[in-house]
């Protein structure tokens, strides 16, 4: 394996390492869920970006698609179908990003954040419809799919800017 893979890898290693110790706050800080969304969410979406940035869209993209299945297992999703749209959505994330980066930095994490947001909140609107859950329960997690993940998206690429920009040093 040559040198520039093998660090790619270490580094996605070490993302992948991070971003699920961060999923994991919820059960070592005891937060309000709503201030843990916001806080785990941006961290999460931070180790996104640095992934795609400093490893490449593949290895991040296997972060992308791990995060939600840990967090099904976490008992964080409730049901198994919900780890699809929550992949879905990273992968938009990453895409959107690299896609945005033609035009600017902050062009990329505002689509990004943008289409991770409406994805999200399309994908449960419609799967909430054929899913028997409680009203109480759909209304949170539509809530937890709106707006507080466009602002964990773009926290999630203010914080990646600082870290890639100190990385880069």
């Amino acid at each position: 394996m040559s040198g520039n893979k093998t660090q790619a890898l270490t580094r996605a290693a070490l993302l992948l390492a991070l971003t699920l110790i961060f999923q994991s706050l919820r059960f070592i800080i005891p937060l309000p869920p709503v201030l843990s969304t916001f806080v785990v969410g941006s961290l999460v979406n931070t180790c996104l970006l640095v992934a795609v940035e400093m490893a490449g869209f593949y290895p991040a993209a296997v972060i992308a698609v791990a995060a939600p299945l840990v967090a099904y297992f976490q008992q964080l999703l409730l049901l198994p179908v919900f780890i699809v749209p929550v992949a879905l959505a990273n992968l938009t994330y990453l895409g959107l990003f690299r896609t945005g980066m033609i035009w600017g930095r902050w062009q990329g994490i505002i689509l990004a954040a943008i289409g991770k947001t409406a994805l999200l909140y399309l994908t449960f609107t419609w799967l909430l419809s054929f899913v028997a859950v409680q009203p109480r329960i759909a209304a949170g997690l539509l809530f937890v799919m709106s707006w507080p993940q466009l602002v964990t998206a773009v926290m999630g690429g203010v914080l990646a800017t600082i870290i890639t920009k100190r990385l880069a040093r």
